[in-house]
């Protein structure tokens, strides 16, 4: 996970930023190595810097994260792994127990915390996020809106905060087919 926040501070802020981030967070080194853990402490340290140095609050830097582990080129590969959860943001909600082994194919580095879906009437989901990983559901709720803009579905999201332990977000698809989605097929194509 922690090169995923660096990839995150230095693509959308640039180096300087990421310098100021791991200077304040007291850090040796300034670049983390994709298969290497890191203490606990270092993230904490690390994710309390950049917020510091962006001026906002920890849930929106990491909602923000979550967006940019989908929609930035660079970790396009995180994206298609996603969308072959199926042709529609609905399939792609049922799938999301399966995510954490899937997203680990595309990002070695970033280990998920389980993932429950219930559905409630109305177009209306709880996902429970449940792990070591605290805050980790506003890192997911940045994925589903950008899933959802991929998808091209209109959907309210709202973290609902930690309840026994566990973080809880209502999904609320609105229209499934609000907007043409970005291009994907889940097939190879024939030359």
């Amino acid at each position: 996970m922690m090169r995923a926040i660096q990839s995150f501070a230095r693509d959308t802020y640039g180096a300087p930023l990421w310098s100021a981030v791991t200077r304040r967070a007291g850090l040796d080194v300034a670049e983390f190595e994709a298969m290497l853990s890191y203490p606990d402490q270092t993230g904490e340290a690390v994710l309390q810097a950049l917020s510091a140095e962006l001026d906002r609050p920890r849930s929106v830097v990491l909602e923000d994260i979550g967006t940019y582990l989908v929609s930035d080129p660079n970790v396009e590969r995180l994206r298609r792994l996603l969308r072959f959860a199926g042709v529609s943001y609905e399939d792609f909600l049922h799938s999301l127990s399966d995510l954490p082994g899937r997203a680990s194919l595309a990002v070695s580095d970033l280990v998920l915390p389980r993932l429950d879906l219930r559905s409630l009437p109305g177009s209306r989901y709880i996902l429970t996020v449940e792990g070591d990983l605290p805050g980790f559901g506003h890192v997911m709720t940045g994925i589903l809106r950008a899933m959802a803009d991929d998808y091209g579905a209109l959907v309210m999201l709202d973290h609902r905060g930690v309840r026994e332990g566990r973080e809880e977000i209502e999904i609320t698809l609105v229209e499934s087919a609000f907007a043409e989605g970005r291009q994907f097929d889940l097939g190879a194509r024939a030359r």
